[in-house]
């Protein structure tokens, strides 16, 4: 079983931006467990962060930028393949500006940069999403098709529209051929291309240091081609940052023609989709979806250990509502670990028919609160006020003693996983101290419709 990676110390690097053109500093940090790759906006109030997900793409124009809220970062593809090459989960880059450093135009740079930091490996297992079915996006002179494979392939074909410097070249991706064969390629581009990225703001930071110009049949560089095929390996480079924006190393076969970031990002996107399929079938057996709540007030505040919350506060997170509340207040706050409580009273509407001479709380009940106890630890922060906990699977359940009307249920949840929309929890109901009912699930935070 591989088991996720993070860096064993911080490791910094200063230059210039490509299209900014702005001075740059950043760090590379380790980051827990199941946190996966977040960039840190140090130069704006609050430190905002952004995590590299697909939900975030803001644009895709000749470089791959995120947004989340009022903060943007640009160009991240290069930062991206880095850590993906490389085989690590979970970090933080840390940023004084809105756009990574060049460097050199490739992630050689970055690559040092992780060598310097070193990799440490976590306790957590990484999960590696296994394509489910072939998915292809077509679109003017590009095509990109995936298929399932073992491991991760790319195959790519990259040419000018004039079909100039066509090059192929095709690689199995792991930690040794991405440093040896695609972390040195440099971005490029045509010399004809360089009056319209200039008068619409782009390449500011850009100069032969940082790429490779193509003049007709010449070759504009501070130095020779660093591998025979260096222009259609940056595009696999490409490939390799823009895809890890599913969240999670992905086992396919990718066969490209004239990629671009547009295209890339649209292919991660349809990966993403699969990798929710089963939270769509989950969906089939959840109930139905309440009315809308009213969004949280100004008074609602973040949850600190220690906090306790009734029912008035709770509601201000949490937005079931009745009959499908299944708690009645948060008693504590430690960590990674809450508690609930609910008190179970005839007046139940389950109880008209489980059973009506003899009432049990449904044992699938008492799942559902763990998942609702759980689900207040993310739904807390103020980007996931309003959304909705979805079961997404449960494990190791078991229901050990029925729980009756005139009972109180504590339901004790320590957080497991977080990252990004998915949330992982072991809980415990008990009555009097005693274990009830146990399990682990599996749920997702998702946008009310």
């Amino acid at each position: 079983m591989l088991h996720q990676q993070t860096l064993r110390q911080p490791a910094s690097f200063s230059g210039v931006g490509l299209h900014s053109g702005a001075r740059v500093n950043m760090t590379f940090l380790p980051a827990p467990p199941n946190s996966g790759i977040r960039f840190r906006r140090t130069d704006l109030e609050g430190k905002p962060e952004i995590e590299a997900g697909v939900d975030f793409i803001s644009a895709t124009n000749r470089s791959t930028s995120l947004a989340k809220g009022g903060a943007k970062i640009h160009t991240v593809e290069h930062v991206l393949a880095a850590f993906a090459g490389r085989g690590v989960d979970n970090a933080v880059v840390e940023l004084d500006a809105n756009e990574p450093p060049i460097a050199d135009g490739s992630a050689r740079e970055y690559v040092k940069m992780i060598q310097a930091a070193g990799v440490a490996p976590q306790d957590e297992p990484r999960e590696v999403f296994r394509l489910l079915s072939p998915i292809s996006y077509e679109k003017d002179e590009t095509s990109i098709s995936v298929f399932p494979h073992d491991g991760l392939k790319i195959t790519c074909t990259s040419a000018d529209s004039k079909g100039r410097f066509t090059q192929f070249f095709s690689l199995e991706v792991t930690p040794e051929t991405w440093e040896r064969e695609l972390s040195g390629a440099r971005t490029f581009c045509f010399f004809e291309e360089i009056e319209y990225l200039i008068k619409n703001g782009l390449i500011k930071g850009g100069s032969l240091e940082n790429a490779v110009v193509i003049r007709d049949d010449a070759i504009l560089t501070t130095e020779p081609l660093r591998y025979p095929e260096e222009f259609v390996r940056h595009k696999i480079l490409d490939i390799v940052g823009d895809l890890s924006l599913v969240g999670c190393p992905v086992a396919a076969h990718i066969i490209a023609v004239k990629p671009s970031h547009a295209a890339n990002c649209e292919v991660a996107r349809q990966i993403a989709q699969q990798m929710r399929q089963p939270l769509d079938a989950a969906r089939s057996f959840a109930p139905p979806a309440p009315p809308p709540a009213a969004k949280p007030d100004g008074d609602a505040e973040p949850l600190r250990d220690g906090d306790e919350l009734d029912t008035a506060r709770l509601m201000k997170i949490l937005p079931h509502r009745y009959p499908f509340l299944m708690i009645d207040k948060i008693i504590k706050i430690d960590g990674a670990r809450i508690v609930g409580l609910k008190n179970v009273t005839i007046n139940e509407p389950y109880f008209q028919g489980h059973f009506p001479n003899h009432p049990i709380m449904p044992g699938v009940l008492q799942l559902e609160a763990i998942a609702q106890v759980a689900g207040i630890m993310m739904l807390r922060q103020a980007d996931n006020f309003g959304k909705l906990a979805y079961f997404m699977s449960a494990e190791s359940v078991r229901w050990r003693k029925p729980v009756r009307p005139g009972d109180t249920l504590i339901i004790d949840v320590e957080l497991t996983k977080s990252r990004g929309k998915i949330g992982k929890a072991k809980g415990t109901c008990l009555v009097n101290g005693e274990t009830v009912s146990e399990a682990e699930v599996t749920f997702m935070l998702i946008d009310r419709s």
